[in-house]
């Protein structure tokens, strides 16, 4: 019997030994003390921070698409959470309340007028530009007037579309016009929100031009409705089509911000060595097919693609003429200048830590 309760001793010994060595056992070691091979030097966060993506899931917005699904965000401790907005005004108010981190979106009265209430909201990086001879971003006209439409001047009384006022969109037309000494009062600009919309007016021939983004310049010329005129190259050699805001939220809190442009930075070299060097180009377009708007991976292959600058920095040159044409037509509340908008440190650590695009 004492054999026995001495056996039984024993045994929930070790039983209580290897529960209580288990108990203690080093916890999995926080990535904090190391931080992911691609980006050398840098730490994780200590824990997992949530950051909040307004965007509309388009191929410019594959800085954040491809960082995402290849894990880039969180190796430096951040969750992406994607929200989709109705209209920019919305986006651009949730950024100053601090209920939204960053935002994926263009140049707007709205966003500028914010930013010049001393509310810390700054452009800090590309997310668009066209690629000479290969705009992304254009003028296109309807394929029955290729004869009658041959240069800016001809552009004179037609019905153009935009998809929006007092933004990029207005003023990327606007530029088109000067080339041939005109305005929008030259012509007759219509506003359709949609560019799928847009599409359809031109088919129907109740418009006879319009800014189109792609993929529907390709699909407009699949379908033989538009032709893509004359590359933008020609008309606005130096615009900032889209880029990323930092909210209220990233501005102050830099350590989240600077791991954020890192992870994002890194996403649109992906981007850069497949589209333009062929490099894991399968791959690339199959995160976009899964994760952007664009589902068919044969229009990869045939749309003018989508710049993104593979060291980030936005194109101030672009944006300093955007903010003139707001002051020009009167659309800015208070005076603001190009270093109120712009904020370059957190791509300048992006670029310290990965070093530049080779």
């Amino acid at each position: 019997m004492v054999k026995r309760f001495g056996g039984l001793v024993a045994i929930l010994l070790l039983v209580t030994f290897l529960i209580t060595a288990c108990g203690q056992a080093p916890a999995p070691q926080s990535t904090s003390s190391k931080g992911p091979a691609w980006a050398p030097g840098l730490t994780t966060l200590p824990q997992e921070t949530v950051v909040k993506v307004g965007m509309k899931q388009v191929i410019s917005d594959a800085g954040v698409l491809i960082g995402m699904a290849k894990g880039y965000y969180q190796d430096v401790g951040i969750k992406v959470e994607p929200i989709q907005f109705n209209s920019g005004q919305e986006m651009i108010n949730q950024l100053a309340a601090g209920q939204l981190d960053v935002g994926a979106t263009v140049t707007a009265s709205g966003l500028l007028n914010a930013m010049s209430r001393d509310i810390p909201i700054k452009m800090v990086a590309d997310k668009g530009i066209n690629v000479p001879g290969q705009g992304y971003y254009r003028l296109v006209i309807r394929k029955d007037l290729v004869d009658s439409i041959r240069d800016f001047a001809d552009l004179r009384g037609k019905r153009i579309a935009v998809v929006g006022t007092a933004s990029l969109d207005e003023i990327c037309l606007a530029r088109v016009l000067a080339k041939g000494g005109l305005t929008t009062k030259d012509i007759d600009m219509q506003v359709i929100r949609a560019f799928p919309d847009m599409l359809v007016s031109l088919g129907n021939k109740s418009i006879d031009a319009a800014m189109v983004i792609e993929p529907f310049v390709t699909q407009g010329m699949a379908k033989g409705i538009i032709d893509p005129w004359k590359d933008p190259s020609e008309y606005d050699p130096d615009a900032q089509i889209a880029l990323l805001v930092y909210g209220t939220s990233m501005t102050t809190r830099p350590d989240v911000a600077n791991r954020f442009m890192t992870a994002y930075v890194k996403s649109m070299r992906d981007y850069n060595d497949a589209f333009f060097k062929n490099k894991n180009k399968a791959e690339v377009i199959e995160i976009l097919c899964k994760y952007s708007v664009v589902k068919e991976p044969s229009l990869y292959e045939k749309m003018f693609p989508t710049g993104l600058n593979p060291d980030g920095y936005l194109r101030l040159k672009g944006i300093e003429a955007d903010l003139a044409w707001y002051k020009e037509n009167n659309l800015l509340k208070s005076d603001i200048n190009l270093e109120d908008t712009v904020d370059n440190q957190y791509v300048d650590f992006a670029i310290k830590t990965l070093g530049k695009y080779q």
